[in-house]
């Protein structure tokens, strides 16, 4: 009977931790840059990054890491978009100076996007830059 109780307790453990884990996961995507981009204020040179989100609700704070060093971090919004996201791509505006600035991040295989500055910067993808 003990050996039932704890086998049955030590599976639960389990099960609640690697559930933690996954969900850990969900809010983590890739983000590779063909060009360099600006987010808030900071110049990010082209290349392979990681972005992990914190937050349950519309508003979220976004943390961009390279070589697992924080590179950037900026609230953003989360809107949902009406299909899965094929692969992981971004949007950015030209500024007058030639630059670029993100607007918002498009997570592969999420429904949703995320947007920097007004939740309407993520709903027109006209300047998605595909990261392959």
């Amino acid at each position: 009977m003990k050996l039932a109780k704890l086998s049955l307790s030590l599976l639960g453990a389990a099960l609640l931790f690697s559930s933690a884990a996954l969900a850990n996961d969900s809010n983590k995507s890739t983000l590779n840059l063909s060009d360099k981009i600006t987010v808030e204020g900071k110049t990010l040179d082209a290349g392979k990054y990681t972005i992990v989100w914190d937050g349950a609700g519309p508003n979220v704070q976004v943390t961009v890491l390279r070589n697992k060093q924080t590179v950037a971090t900026f609230p953003a919004h989360v809107v949902d978009q009406p299909a899965r996201n094929t692969e992981d791509a971004y949007s950015a505006n030209s500024e007058p100076d030639g630059s670029h600035s993100l607007t918002a991040i498009y997570p592969n295989g999420k429904r949703f996007s995320i947007a920097l500055g007004t939740a309407q910067a993520a709903a027109q993808p006209s300047t998605t830059a595909n990261s392959k």
